[in-house]
């Protein structure tokens, strides 16, 4: 982390008006809502998946049952990049990093007893948001629940997987076309869902800088929202149900000016760039998970302490939602016990500490307006270079990005080997005492059960049903109509994950980094 010394000089610098503006009001630096958690509290929503789509399950009525207030899906890698569970190239990653998600039977499974009308649900997915959101939504109708009535997220980010994490399928200029796709057809049957959620999280986990993280988020919203444009969608409307996904890092005045400052450039972006005049289109909501690259296997109780401060920053930054990693996080999968903590880290947080009863309570602090003014300057500064250089696309292509976010990472990493950094336990206040903690163990058998699951579904369904809905995902494919309605149907026909991905590799085709 950069190291900074802030002084009172520096106040001559701000708008304080514009930094002291009533919360709720344009720019929202102090919060979307004037009363923020005074009103309504963030939403607890602790992110969770492994093994089967039943075990998974367990795990989400156990969050439910103490107390969480919101469901965060994690796939594993298979369905992240769309191969069903007895492909060649799942094999050793089924259910290992979230749960293997084949078809509607095991979305079906995944939210057994669970009323999707009920509860908000948070869906971790790129390349293959599409196909989950349709599982959803056909999950949902299994269940009887009206679809206009289901509320949540698809983070469908496909940009930051170019950049920074890996999960892509299809080239930049079809995954666009497939991620307003899903904003039209939200726009029009889903009004309580945020089709995208536009993650700075895996930037700053790759490595960047809170000032990469806050311009490189902004450069792919800039990206996405010029796309929605550009398919005839009305900014003052798709602009209300874009929603954000930020780290919380350890610099904690950093991290709390980060948020405020993405909050008030993303606004003026909003008005002055696409001309936005709908409030709720000009603002900034997002949701905050706990930093796991910050995590560390040494003393992994003092994962807890850092997860608390982490969390308390996304709180005074005036976060929507929010998860707490768990301690054990950097030797495996979350453990039960370590869940209900990380949960119970929210909740002192919420009732016992007296933040929520303040709207920006750190607002006017010489330090935490310095540190917002210093870092959107930093972002807009970077912005103005990704817009000269030929936009967002480009600078993917050319790898511009990437090599910065490379950059910042390699300087990060010779800050802690030298000692420059510190990490405690690591290469500060070390010792021999040996590590014992329960590591999460994943079921040896998760991959042959999946297969059997996928193989005894393919001669289950109906044959002609099942090639004719997958002949409509096709032609929807050639001829540029909206890919949601039959790729829904497709999945009712019980067409597989990687069976609907196929037929759309074989339209779009694949995207290869270049060496």
């Amino acid at each position: 982390m950069e190291s900074r010394t802030i002084t009172p000089q520096t106040l001559s610098q701000l708008n304080v008006t514009e930094a002291l503006a009533t919360p709720g009001s344009f720019p929202f630096t102090r919060g979307i809502h004037p009363t923020m958690y005074r009103g309504r509290l963030w939403s607890m929503r602790q992110y969770a998946g492994f093994g089967t789509a039943a075990e998974s399950n367990k795990r989400y009525r156990y969050l439910l049952e103490h107390g969480g207030s919101g469901l965060s899906v994690a796939f594993d890698l298979p369905t992240q990049i769309g191969y069903d569970s007895d492909h060649p190239l799942a094999r050793g990653e089924v259910g290992r990093v979230g749960v293997a998600i084949d078809s509607i039977e095991d979305m079906s499974v995944l939210f057994d007893g669970i009323r999707l009308d009920n509860v908000s649900t948070s869906m971790t997915i790129n390349a293959t948001a599409i196909i989950l959101l349709a599982m959803y939504i056909a999950t949902a109708r299994r269940q009887g629940v009206e679809t206009a009535t289901i509320s949540g997220t698809t983070q469908n980010d496909i940009l930051k997987e170019y950049v920074s994490r890996g999960t892509y399928i299809f080239p930049p200029q079809a995954s666009l076309r497939i991620v307003t796709d899903v904003f039209a057809y939200c726009g029009k049957e889903l009004p309580n869902w945020h089709p995208i959620s536009i993650s700075g999280y895996h930037i700053r986990e790759a490595g960047s800088t809170a000032v990469q993280e806050v311009a490189f988020t902004c450069a792919n919203a800039v990206a996405y929202v010029e796309a929605a444009i550009a398919a005839g969608l009305d900014v003052n409307s798709f602009g209300r149900r874009l929603s954000f996904f930020f780290a919380a890092h350890s610099d904690f005045l950093e991290e709390v000016a980060k948020f405020r400052a993405a909050r008030r450039l993303w606004a003026k972006l909003m008005r002055d760039r696409f001309g936005a005049t709908e409030p709720r289109a000009q603002q900034l909501r997002f949701h905050t998970q706990t930093a796991g690259s910050t995590l560390t296997a040494q003393q992994p109780e003092n994962n807890i302490v850092r997860v608390a401060l982490q969390s308390m920053s996304a709180v005074l930054g005036g976060t929507q939602s929010l998860h707490c990693n768990g301690q054990d996080e950097a030797l495996g999968l979350p453990t039960k016990d370590s869940a209900r903590t990380a949960l119970r880290t929210q909740q002192v947080i919420a009732a016992e500490t007296g933040v929520v009863n303040t709207a920006d309570p750190v607002g006017g602090s010489y330090a935490i307006e310095a540190l917002t003014n210093e870092i959107e300057q930093g972002a807009t500064e970077i912005l103005s270079r990704i817009d000269a250089g030929g936009g967002t696309l480009v600078a993917i292509e050319r790898g511009l990005i990437q090599r910065e976010i490379q950059a910042a990472a390699y300087r990060d990493q010779q800050a802690i080997d030298s000692g420059h950094q510190t990490v405690v336990g690591v290469n500060c206040f070390t010792d021999d005492t040996p590590v014992n903690i329960e590591v999460l163990k994943i079921n040896p058998n998760i991959e042959s059960d999946q297969g059997e699951r996928v193989a005894k579904l393919r001669m289950s369904r109906d044959q002609i049903q099942w090639t004719q809905s997958l002949s409509a995902v096709t032609k929807a494919a050639q001829d540029g109509t909206n890919l949601m309605p039959p790729i829904i149907a497709a999945v009712e026909a019980r067409a597989t994950v990687g069976e609907i991905a196929d037929t759309l590799r074989a339209e779009f085709g694949e995207h290869r980094e270049e060496a």
